[in-house]
């Protein structure tokens, strides 16, 4: 049976996610949902390795939102990007994303996206890692600068929008679904959404 996502009914899709970006990529799938900022500490655990921590990450933002939202189907999402395995979280400002860059120019970045789909009714949760490689190119101290300038990345893990101009710093990119690199991996959501009697087309 194919559950009405009315965002109105306690079926209702709700992605946990306070991210635009992640909202524009569900919006293709054109399905109605609606979006929570699940606000949690994301602080990385003693010992975790990146893919545990977003895996695990994802599953408490939508575990908190289930609190409110009892019926839901919620969508819980994160992203570590990792450098010769260290993490690399979001800049916030100007100053840390240009290191962040300086040392990634010319390197391979693995991005680990998490992504988890969680029916709060049955309490049953679907969740796995979609790994997304980026060569970036070999940028000068200008470069940086104008990119950073330009497109203020600052929110996204590792400095890298691809969506925008951040395209232009990259060589290459290696993976299942380009979508993991924004931080919504959409080919594997739908077979979720598909486990839960919620078919997209």
């Amino acid at each position: 049976m194919n559950i009405n996502l009315n965002v109105t009914t306690p079926s209702a899709l709700i992605l946990a996610s306070s991210s635009i970006y992640r909202r524009e990529l569900l919006t293709h799938l054109q399905i109605p949902f609606t979006w929570i900022s699940p606000n949690v500490d994301e602080t990385i655990l003693a010992g975790e390795q990146p893919q545990e921590t977003a895996l695990r990450l994802a599953q408490v933002k939508a575990r908190k939102v289930a609190e409110s939202h009892a019926n839901a189907l919620i969508i819980g999402c994160d992203q570590v990007a990792t450098l010769d395995g260290i993490q690399l979280g979001k800049p916030l400002n100007h100053d840390n994303a240009t290191k962040q860059l300086r040392m990634m120019q010319g390197r391979e970045v693995t991005f680990h996206s998490a992504l988890c789909l969680y029916n709060a009714a049955k309490q049953t949760m679907q969740a796995e890692v979609v790994p997304y490689v980026v060569q970036f190119r070999n940028l000068s101290d200008a470069q940086i600068e104008h990119y950073l300038i330009k497109e203020q990345p600052y929110h996204c893990a590792g400095s890298a929008k691809s969506e925008g101009l951040g395209i232009a710093i990259i060589e290459r990119m290696m993976g299942e679904d380009p979508n993991a690199l924004i931080g919504l991996p959409l080919i594997k959501l739908v077979s979720m959404l598909q486990d839960e009697g919620v078919n997209v087309i």
